[in-house]
């Protein structure tokens, strides 16, 4: 499928209960099943692109895997080097983690994507990791991947980020449990925690104090995942939003992490007017629950903290605040000039091309709330941009391209939208 019309959708009552899996937690569960003593399983793991050639780097690289469609069994004797070139396909998550993870394996890697994957900054975790003894070597000054990672001895730090970034702290969490002495991870702001949760639930000694994180190299394996995957809160987002911006609309979204760190772009809906709220389900290795949106007036906000923690959200949420009464500003997030896109670019050119009067800046933009009106946009191959215009067709109708991408991350999008509006696929 190449491209999609969408017509306006009337008002809609919907629960879901098939929002694509968490696709960070996806990436991670079967990474971490490598430093297992024992078969961890994963239950509703996300079978998506980005996360089944995770699955497929941890076959290379030794781990037994055992997949019956519902549950998946990985155990591990090591990480062993891999005759095979580590494809990530679009996934940064998947990279930026796995230069980690191998820097200190014994043995040659090498981590490449697609094209899109091959252009994006990988200096923000090579750098901190060639610092503390890791060989790796790549494009641009081991900037640009395929990246070639020979593991190496790794010299414990202290280190302060410049960048809030959970792929970044992920990584260099991953190499310090190999490290030769207690490491420590200072951000200038808390980013998603995903890692410190999990690992720390395996047994790792991970301990975070505020915006430090103290890690204690591993003496023995940590004990075996038992984790049922919830629901994708950025996923689900485009469906809060699509009911925030649908008069008479209503949503329950089903089985989502309600991690403090993965729901602020739901925060920031409701300061907007929206009807949300929360309960939660279960709370083992972090809280996981409902939430359900209703339509209500949206009015303008301005977005400039806890950026790292709606990062990815954040050109859904601007279809919100194409539809607010008011001027929506979005500072402080530079970031997204280096996600599958520029977003920043994407998201300014889409609305534009919808009627809506946006002014970009450098670290983001301003957006001036009006009726949109029905136009083309392509997606640049960026799921999220892809999907937060589909959305915005539920309002004004809307023809976007280039759709593959979405795969990536939410093989059921379209299955869900269509229980909303008509949908033409082309």
């Amino acid at each position: 499928m190449s491209s999609v019309k969408v017509t306006p959708a009337e008002s809609f009552s919907l629960s879901i209960s098939t929002i694509a899996p968490d696709k960070s937690i996806s990436h991670r569960s079967v990474m971490f099943s490598m430093l297992a003593d024992g078969k961890s399983e994963i239950r509703n793991f996300l079978r998506a692109e980005d996360t089944l050639n995770s699955l497929e780097i941890v076959k290379n690289l030794g781990a037994e895997v055992e997949d019956d469609g519902e549950v998946i069994k990985i155990s591990s004797e090591g990480i062993k080097e891999s005759f095979e070139v580590l494809d990530c396909g679009n996934s940064g998550t998947g990279m930026r983690l796995f230069c980690g993870l191998l820097s200190s394996a014994n043995g040659h890697f090498v981590l490449t994507g697609d094209k899109y994957l091959r252009s994006r900054p990988m200096k923000r975790v090579t750098s901190p990791l060639k610092s503390i003894g890791a060989k790796i070597d790549g494009r641009d000054d081991s900037n640009l991947a395929p990246l070639s990672i020979r593991g190496a001895s790794l010299k414990s730090f202290d280190y302060k980020s410049q960048i809030a970034s959970a792929q970044v702290k992920s990584c260099m969490i991953l190499a310090a449990l190999r490290a030769d002495g207690v490491c420590t991870y200072e951000e200038p702001e808390l980013s998603r925690d995903h890692t410190e949760r999990m690992l720390k639930g395996m047994g790792a000694g991970i301990e975070v104090d505020g915006l430090k994180t103290t890690i204690t190299p591993m003496k023995k394996l940590l004990f075996p995942l038992n984790i049922r995957v919830p629901a994708d809160p950025s996923s689900a987002f485009f469906f809060g939003v699509a009911a925030a911006i649908t008069p008479h609309a209503k949503v329950i979204l089903e089985g989502v992490t309600l991690n403090p760190t993965r729901i602020e772009a739901f925060k920031a809906l409701e300061r907007m007017g929206a009807d949300i709220s929360y309960e939660i389900t279960d709370n083992k290795y972090e809280p996981i629950g409902n939430i359900t949106v209703k339509h209500s007036p949206l009015k303008a906000i301005t977005v400039e903290e806890n950026i790292s923690w709606l990062i990815d959200e954040l050109p859904a949420l601007s279809i919100a605040m194409a539809c607010a009464e008011g001027e929506s500003v979005v500072k402080n997030a530079e970031e997204l000039r280096v996600k599958e896109s520029d977003r920043i670019s994407t998201v300014v050119e889409g609305l534009m091309a919808c009627g809506i009067e946006v002014h970009e800046y450098k670290d983001g933009y301003k957006i001036v709330g009006g009726e949109l009106k029905e136009a083309k946009v392509d997606s640049d191959g960026d799921h999220r941009i892809a999907m937060s215009f589909i959305v915005a067709g539920l309002r004004c109708g809307m023809e976007v391209s280039d759709l593959e991408c979405i795969n990536t991350s939410f093989p059921n999008f379209f299955e869900i939208l269509e229980k909303i509006t008509k949908i033409d696929k082309n």
